[in-house]
């Protein structure tokens, strides 16, 4: 068993760095830290997507440094809450997942986990374990703990009954479910997002209730675009860098964020210091860009495959040439509207078409723009690229 650290130092950058806000208070996290005992801290993730992305990592990296720290860490993967599907933010009601669909996203969770977790340290746990096993009276006993009052105290649903949106009942008893998994496995903390506090805050009150233990809430700042003030990285629109995107897309995926958000990426998503990103600040915005997308394919993939990356992504956008390696597809015979759809170039025929009518696509380099066009029969060998990142080529 790894022996707890009290570093000062440490401890001042865990409850520092990408945190938001700490309950009941910093300086109740910071005794506990600085007491030598072994804290149990866990991070819970919703199966609802096949991939943790950028955004998921500002949490992975927080748990880390409780780890760092010698503390018990714990990944739970919420594949019983996942079925519902959490309300925070949501103005909209979300579709239930079956426990296929589930099982099926949270394939390669740990994978992606272990790319900045150790996980021979860190305890991989299921929320259905618990939340399987309830009968009908352990779902009331627990539903009495808080009122509908308490439940409807929520941003979104005051915003669908504004609108007279409909609320599901499984999604009144969502917080309460979460809460629980600090229950079950008798939790000292739990870390997520800021649009998670409402669930974490009922998970500690609940704690408190059944257990009469203070649990420590840990909120981390969410990614969002500075100048907007527009949250970034998010599975419900798509627009995300997974954290198993190949390296030379992640590269050209960092390389495309806004400017604006750089240095709070750094902040929240490496472990680059204070003081190199200080310096990074008074220099060129593009160096600064470069250095941060060599910096976060590193992190996932190594030192050779990020050097890779940025000479890939120099060839490509700023030399104009084709990637050396560009994915193959049998396409042959297909129309190219069809294609683009098939293959993730698009998301729809209706967006193909917008890309089209905006000059965003190329066959062979030359852009496609007329109509006539746009039904174009594939052939052996073509090029497609669709705006500055996706290629694909024809194979038999």
């Amino acid at each position: 068993m790894p022996k707890v650290i009290t570093d000062e130092r440490k401890i001042k950058e865990l409850l520092n760095r990408a945190v938001e806000k700490i309950y009941p208070s910093p300086e109740f996290l910071e005794r506990k830290l600085k007491s030598g005992l072994e804290l149990k801290v866990y991070l819970g993730i919703d199966p609802t997507g096949p991939d943790l992305h950028l955004g998921h990592s500002v949490q992975l990296l927080t748990l880390k440094r409780f780890q760092d720290l010698g503390h018990k860490t714990i990944l739970v993967i919420g594949d019983f809450t996942a079925r519902i599907g959490d309300p925070s933010g949501r103005d909209q009601k979300r579709i239930p997942l079956t426990e296929k669909q589930v099982k099926e996203n949270e394939k390669n969770y740990k994978e992606q986990a272990g790319k900045i977790l150790d996980l021979k340290r860190t305890e991989i746990r299921h929320n259905a374990d618990w939340l399987k096993k309830f009968r009908f009276e352990d779902v009331l006993e627990l539903a009495s703990r808080k009122t509908v009052q308490q439940l409807l105290d929520r941003d979104m649903f005051q915003k669908r009954i504004e609108k007279g949106d409909p609320i599901g009942a499984n999604e009144f008893l969502y917080p309460l479910m979460q809460g629980y998994d600090s229950v079950a496995m008798e939790i000292d903390g739990e870390i997520g997002a800021t649009d998670q506090t409402f669930n974490m805050l009922i998970g500690r009150d609940l704690e408190k209730a059944y257990l009469n233990k203070e649990k420590f809430v840990l909120t981390t700042r969410l990614l969002v675009n500075p100048k907007t003030g527009e949250k970034m990285m998010s599975k419900t629109v798509g627009d995300y860098i997974s954290l198993q995107a190949p390296a030379p897309q992640m590269y050209a995926g960092v390389m495309a964020l806004p400017d604006e958000a750089v240095f709070e990426i750094f902040e929240l998503c490496t472990e680059i210091s204070s003081e190199k990103i200080s310096y990074l600040k008074s220099g060129n915005i593009l160096t600064a860009k470069h250095e941060l997308s060599y910096e976060i394919t590193k992190m996932y993939y190594g030192e050779k495959e990020a050097i890779s990356s940025r000479e890939e992504f120099v060839r490509v956008f700023s030399n104009k040439e084709e990637p050396t390696e560009i994915p193959k597809f049998s396409g042959k015979g297909m129309m190219f509207i069809d294609f683009m759809v098939k293959f993730d170039l698009a998301k729809s025929r209706s967006e193909a078409k917008q890309l089209l009518e905006q000059g965003a696509v190329r066959i062979n380099k030359e852009v496609v723009r007329m109509k006539d066009q746009w039904n174009y029969e594939l052939r052996e060998g073509d090029i497609i690229q669709v705006g500055p990142r996706k290629f694909a080529k024809i194979k038999k």
